[in-house]
């Protein structure tokens, strides 16, 4: 089931909101304030976020704008909800990155309508998506993997847990935060799971010709780099 997440300081229309998407389908966490939303994205991030303008901590352009210089952040498609309807106010929000504006007062139907568009146009997105570092090759529609063109064979958690890796080039990824975004948010496993799983990866990704592609950060987590340098174990 999609996740998205809900900033809305009104709690009347927070409501309405959370209401009118759990009938569509999703499942919602909502949010009063900017803060909020930060700390739930620190240990998992939605399918999409509904964002309005007028927050009490911080506006939600700026917020628009820090998520899209986040790099494991950008990728979340964010609906501007808001009350604001003048031309600069909407492409403002449009030029920061924001993939669609939607103004108050609006129509359920419309709501859940413009959301399916946008998760569509997402999707297409990735599905044709392709990652190539160091020789391996992550296909996001075909859902393969090969390495200097052989292919190596991968479960669907050890697909998700290796793109989720190579998305995020360059960045240590936390257990923490892999266990959230891999597994989910809610999962009541030990961190424990996500070292089985890295070691399996490397395993495969070992004997298909890529030693040292998944790099350890000792005591925090992964990460993946272009150069193939020995792991810091």
């Amino acid at each position: 089931m999609s996740v998205i997440y809900c900033v809305e300081d009104d709690e009347g229309i927070r409501e309405l909101v959370s209401c009118a998407l759990r009938s569509g389908g999703y499942e919602v966490c909502a949010f009063e304030s900017a803060k909020g939303l930060y700390v739930a994205l620190a240990k998992h991030s939605p399918e999409l976020i509904l964002l309005d303008i007028m927050l009490p901590d911080e506006d939600g352009v700026t917020v628009l704008k820090t998520l899209k210089r986040n790099k494991s952040l950008s990728d979340i498609p964010i609906i501007m909800l808001t009350a604001k309807s003048s031309e600069i106010d909407k492409v403002q929000s449009l030029e920061a990155g924001a993939d669609d504006y939607i103004t108050k007062p609006f129509g359920v139907m419309e709501l859940l309508s413009r959301i399916k568009a946008v998760l569509r146009r997402v999707r297409k997105s990735e599905a044709d998506k392709c990652i190539t570092i160091g020789g391996v090759t992550l296909d996001f529609m075909k859902r393969r993997v090969t390495c200097n063109h052989n292919e190596v064979l991968l479960t669907a958690r050890e697909f998700e847990l290796l793109a989720c890796l190579m998305e995020n080039k360059g960045y240590v990824m936390t257990r923490d935060i892999l266990m959230n975004k891999v597994w989910g948010y809610d999962y009541e496993g030990i961190t424990r799971t996500v070292d089985v799983h890295i070691k399996s990866v490397r395993q495969k990704l070992e004997e298909a010709g890529a030693a040292n592609f998944i790099k350890t950060v000792r005591g925090v987590g992964y990460k993946v780099e272009e150069a193939n340098a020995e792991a810091d174990l």
